[in-house]
């Protein structure tokens, strides 16, 4: 890179406020990419936990589907479901994460009361409201789940990237314009000594 940076006193100048610029720039960005992991580390603790009430939502909604279906018999559970005739729907907006965006997922129709299944007491039965309740709460905690994943991976995505930039800049953008600094200052010594040594020739002749 010196090579190709003219040794005068104006370069100097510009590649010293290079230089400066550049350490800004690289601080800035490590703050950036220890802030995301920080955040990345909080959000992976409790995405951990939400997988783990999701495993255990499902396990629970399976078991009392599957007594439902033995006791009711399928076709009642059957007609209880279609009975209910309101459709989970799913909202998906942004927000930012230091920069980053990512999405949040807001649901309606996801879980709802008995009074609002519209099947009756003749329709149903203490083991599919159950069956309901538990599906319910399954769905709930999918939605849950599947945002807080596709935030890790977005901030995954953008720690790596940051994370390219820094040592891009640590381990060869700030040593090479330091290399190329320390280039100029040599040469223009060089061609202060030879300015100097000239002059007292001219003198001495």
């Amino acid at each position: 890179m010196a090579l190709d940076i003219k040794p005068t006193r104006s370069e100097l100048i510009n590649l010293k406020r290079r230089i400066k610029q550049t350490k800004n720039g690289y601080k800035l960005l490590k703050m950036k990419r220890d802030g995301l992991f920080h955040e990345f580390r909080t959000l992976l603790g409790e995405m951990i936990e939400a997988k783990r009430d999701l495993t255990d939502a499902y396990v629970l909604a399976k078991a009392r589907i599957d007594l439902a279906n033995a006791i009711e018999g399928g076709l009642k559970v059957r007609s209880a479901a279609i009975a209910n005739s309101a459709t989970p729907e799913v909202e998906v907006e942004r927000r930012n994460i230091m920069g980053v965006v990512v999405p949040s997922v807001s649901g309606t129709n996801l879980k709802q009361a008995f009074g609002d299944r519209q099947i009756g007491f003749t329709g149903s039965s203490p083991y599919i409201d159950e069956a309901a309740e538990s599906f319910g709460d399954l769905i709930e905690k999918i939605v849950k789940a599947s945002e807080m994943e596709a935030t890790l991976k977005r901030l995954l995505a953008e720690i790596e990237s940051t994370k390219r930039r820094v040592n891009a800049l640590e381990f060869k953008v700030i040593p090479e314009l330091e290399e190329a600094q320390v280039f100029i200052q040599l040469r223009l010594e060089e061609m202060e000594r030879e300015e100097t040594f000239r002059l007292k020739r001219f003198k001495n002749k």
